[in-house]
């Protein structure tokens, strides 16, 4: 048996584009490596905060999220994905930019979603900004018109840590945010079937959605688990 080279990182299929914080990454978030069950590479993107991303709409960062989208194709990786659903406003850049498979946003599973519900049911978005996820954002990560949209916003802990880049993080109460506005959205509209995560922050709270919901919960989580068993498929025999 020969091995063959071209890489300078090996074994790492998944490259994920983190946004530049220092707010707690508790396991479960997707920038906690101990999160995954595979080895992933991660690259920062300097200056791409919280705050320019989510807020203000990412605004003059497309460049500096190809630049390090190609330098994670250089380093070796399979496929790209980010730690942000708001980057959907990338997905077609990113894809055309890269010679490898991009999957920029969570977001992007909600019409896979409803194609799995029942009739009459449809999946539900929980996102840690309501204010600023906008119809192009939603439009670019081919969600449906009118999908019902919850928000962690404006309760006690979960959305303002990750936008003012806090320091310490109260996990309990984050979770109770969690709980809370996926419990008032699953309230406000009885036809859901599901719920899809936008945050990549919210993973460490999916277990705690579902059971107080009764609702299946797709996240990150379960978007990248995915793409990378496609990326390096088992090996049977």
């Amino acid at each position: 048996m020969k091995a063959k080279g071209g890489k300078a990182v090996y074994g790492a299929s998944v490259g994920i584009l983190m946004l530049e914080a220092q707010f707690p990454r508790i396991p479960g978030d997707m920038g906690n490596a101990l999160t995954w069950p595979f080895p992933v590479h991660y690259k920062v993107v300097r200056s791409a905060t919280p705050e320019r991303v989510v807020l203000q709409g990412a605004e003059g960062l497309l460049d500096v999220f190809v630049e390090a989208a190609r330098e994670l194709v250089a380093d070796g990786v399979d496929g790209i994905t980010t730690n942000c659903g708001f980057l959907s406003l990338f997905q077609a850049e990113l894809a055309a930019a890269v010679p490898v498979p991009v999957a920029t946003s969570s977001l992007m599973q909600v019409s896979l979603v409803n194609r799995l519900l029942a009739p009459g049911k449809r999946a539900g978005i929980l996102t840690v900004s309501g204010s600023t996820l906008t119809e192009r954002h939603l439009a670019l990560a081919g969600v449906p018109e009118g999908t019902p949209i919850g928000t962690t916003e404006g309760l006690r802990e979960f959305t303002r840590v990750l936008m003012k880049n806090e320091l310490e993080l109260d996990v309990d109460l984050a979770r109770q945010d969690n709980i809370e506005a996926a419990e008032k959205l699953v309230s406000a509209h009885p036809d859901l079937g599901a719920i899809v995560l936008e945050c990549t922050n919210m993973i460490p709270y999916a277990a705690d959605i579902a059971a107080a919901t009764g609702l299946p919960v797709f996240s990150i989580e379960t978007f990248v688990r995915w793409f990378q068993a496609a990326l390096v498929p088992r090996r049977y025999g």
